[in-house]
C-alpha cells in the first residue's frame, strides 16, 4: 500500500500492522521520495541473512560417510 508521509505518520500502528499482515508499506514525501516499512522476516528475506550458526548446523548437509580419521603422519607424534 502507498501512504503519505503525515498520514503514515499519524496512523503508524496501522502501517506497522499492514507491513507485517500483508506486506511492505510504501511511504512517500511530496510523491516522490520512498521508504518502505517491511516486517523483519521479509527484511531478512531479501537481504539473504545466512542462517544462525545452530539453524546451519542442524539443516546443513549431512557428515554420513565424511572420513573424519586423523592424518598418520609422523609430524603427529611429538614427545615431550
Amino acid at each position: 500500500m502507498k501512504w503519505k508521509l503525515a498520514e503514515a505518520k499519524n496512523r503508524f500502528s496501522e502501517v506497522f500492522r499492514l507491513a507485517l499482515k500483508d506486506g511492505p508499506q510504501r511511504i512517500t514525501r511530496h510523491g516522490n521520495e520512498a521508504v518502505y516499512v517491511l516486517s523483519e522476516s521479509e527484511y531478512r528475506r531479501l537481504k539473504g541473512d545466512p542462517p544462525d550458526f545452530i539453524e546451519f548446523l542442524l539443516n546443513g548437509p549431512s557428515l554420513e560417510g565424511l572420513e573424519l580419521g586423523r592424518d598418520a603422519s609422523p609430524m603427529r607424534d611429538v614427545d615431550l
